[in-house]
C-alpha cells in the first residue's frame, strides 16, 4: 500500500510539472502587450517594471496567477492578466524563461 501511495504521488507530481510547461514560440507571439513595460527583450523599460528575462518558468506562472486571483496586487497587471488563460500564462512564462 505504501509503494502504491508513493507511486501515485510521483505520478501526480509529474503531471503537475507538465501543466507548467508552455510553448516559448507561442509565448513570444502572445507577448506584444507585455513589451511596453517589460521590453522586447524581457528587460523592464523603467526601474519600476521588473525584468522577466531569464526568470524561472514556475515563478512566472505562479506570480502571474497571483495577480489574476488577487493574492498579488497591481491594478495594471490585473487588467492584463485577467484575459489570459492558463495556457497563455504557461506560454508567456516559457518564453520569458527562455531568454
Amino acid at each position: 500500500m505504501k509503494t502504491l501511495t508513493i507511486a501515485l504521488a510521483a505520478l501526480v507530481l509529474g503531471f503537475a510539472n507538465l501543466a507548467v510547461a508552455g510553448d516559448a514560440a507561442a509565448g513570444k507571439e502572445k507577448s506584444a502587450p507585455c513589451v511596453a513595460c517589460h521590453g522586447e527583450d524581457g528587460i523592464g523599460t523603467q526601474g519600476t517594471y521588473p525584468n522577466l528575462k531569464g526568470q524561472k518558468e514556475e515563478y512566472l506562472v505562479s506570480s502571474t496567477k497571483a495577480y489574476k486571483d488577487g493574492s498579488r496586487s497591481n491594478d495594471m497587471m490585473k487588467m492584463f492578466v485577467m484575459k489570459l488563460t492558463d495556457e497563455d500564462i504557461a506560454d508567456l512564462a516559457a518564453y520569458y524563461a527562455s531568454l
